[in-house]
């Protein structure tokens, strides 16, 4: 089981060894050879590590699971035998081989829309080897890479791709020419505020940008290295020396997140598939439907435990409290031994102050029935609203206690500078980012990843 938020897999946890990898996969043969290996051969090389462990890990999974198919129908077909002898007359009994048929056909999987995505075969392709190169950048091992970490790199890469195209050549040309003058300021300028940087952030990039080209003259390439340094700062500048990987939900820990953002924004989707992330990671999780005011709002919630196989707790009548919802599900959680609590809240902004009382109140009942549980606030952001999105994400930040942004629709449409302006005017940090519909289109924030596929050309 690969562990999202630990980016690990959870039976290799207490066993891997890193290190060990790089001295197998160095070969001795380097110290011999006329032409020593570019750092694009060591990306190569490690990829193909990489592209055939996974390949192999895949192969043990196919062959477990047709093992499993099997013993489970020679056992249906062998209960089914075993009835029939003993409970039909001899008259009536059918044979034995439509009994297995039958058998067979009722354990025949039903294919779904989110198992085809996960079925897609892996290629070692160019988006592979970008991928795999940003891996090992963050210093992981070939042997502990999973193909949905590729897949989700290839998806994020590929949703900011407008915004990336509309960037990259155009900066290369402004930014390899010594100093800025007034007409690449502009040019610079206009670009970031096309891709919903906003205003602060573009003035702080800028600036920053101008001191070190003063200092030193910069090829393109190394001053597009240095501006994903400067965007990688105000990412990570909410964080406040911690570490994103941080926001994790802690085991033998009941975990509280509350779920808050405008109607429209995807916040119920969020809550869906955030269920789904934690329970692959091993987590048991829970959902408290308690944005009981919006229409349908709770039947929505439901279609998506049931989806993700996760239980949600939800007041039969309309126009309920939602803190007694929360209520009902914190003692429901507590029974079931759940390690996460998702609450669908509030999703208003017609009265910031019916909004923040409707918060506080949940608070008030956590504080008293869970005084142990760990809380945090996350606001499901609309990426497509650019700065529009960003003034309701203010009045939220105002009303409630947030301790980040779930950034989602990154698939796109969006422009992808919108999560700077959230950095920098909000000081909330990215938790979560969603770059597509499907239900594995949701992963934790990597500040590196994000900045090096805005502007990874």
């Amino acid at each position: 089981m690969f562990n999202w938020f630990r980016r690990q897999f959870n039976e290799k946890e207490s066993s891997e060894q890193p290190p060990q990898t790089v001295e197998e996969t160095t070969p001795v043969e380097v110290e011999t050879t006329e032409t020593p290996q570019t750092p694009q051969d060591d990306y190569l090389s490690w990829a193909k590590t990489a592209y055939q462990n996974i390949q192999q890990r895949k192969e043990t999974t196919t062959e477990e699971s047709n093992q499993t198919k099997e013993v489970s129908i020679e056992l249906k077909a062998a209960e089914v035998a075993t009835q029939t002898e003993t409970k039909v007359p001899a008259w009536m009994r059918k044979s034995e081989a439509l009994d297995k048929l039958k058998a067979t056909a009722i354990e025949t999987p039903q294919v779904e829309e989110d198992k085809i995505s996960e079925a897609k075969p892996l290629s070692l392709d160019e988006d592979f080897i970008w991928s795999a190169k940003i891996l090992a950048d963050q210093g992981r091992s070939p042997d502990d890479i999973s193909q949905e970490e590729i897949d989700w790199l290839k998806k994020l890469r590929q949703g900011l791709g407008k915004t990336r195209r509309g960037l990259i050549n155009q900066l290369k040309a402004v930014v390899g020419q010594g100093p800025l003058n007034e007409d690449a300021v502009m040019t610079i300028e206009s670009l970031l505020l096309q891709a919903d940087v906003g205003i602060e952030a573009t003035e702080t990039i800028i600036e920053t940008l101008q001191a070190k080209l003063k200092e030193e003259a910069l090829p393109p390439e190394e001053a597009i290295a240095y501006l994903k340094t400067i965007l990688q700062d105000i990412l990570d500048q909410p964080l406040q020396n911690q570490n994103n990987d941080d926001f994790v939900p802690e085991k033998d820990t009941f975990n509280i997140w509350l779920v808050t953002g405008v109607n429209g924004a995807g916040k119920t989707t969020t809550i869906g598939k955030l269920a789904h992330l934690t329970q692959k990671s091993g987590y048991n999780c829970i959902i408290a439907a308690a944005d009981t005011f919006r229409a349908a709002a709770v039947e929505q919630v439901k279609v998506w435990g049931e989806r993700t196989n996760t239980p949600v707790i939800a007041n039969p009548g309309k126009n309920t409290d939602p803190a007694a919802v929360v209520y009902d599900a914190i003692s429901a959680a507590k029974s079931r031994n759940s390690e996460l609590l998702l609450v669908d809240t509030a999703g208003r902004l017609q009265n910031k102050k019916n909004l923040m009382d409707e918060l506080a109140k949940i608070r008030r009942i956590i504080s008293k029935q869970a005084p142990e549980a760990k809380i945090e606030s996350l606001l499901v952001l609309d990426a497509t609203l650019g700065q529009n999105g960003l003034r309701q994400a203010q009045v939220f930040s105002e009303a409630a206690q947030l301790s980040g942004v779930v950034l989602t629709k990154l698939d796109g449409s969006a422009k992808g500078g919108v999560a700077l302006a959230v950095a920098q005017q909000l000081n909330l940090p990215i938790r979560f980012i969603g770059v597509g519909e499907g239900i594995e289109d949701l992963r934790p924030f990597s500040s590196y990843e994000f900045v090096e596929a805005l502007l990874n050309g």
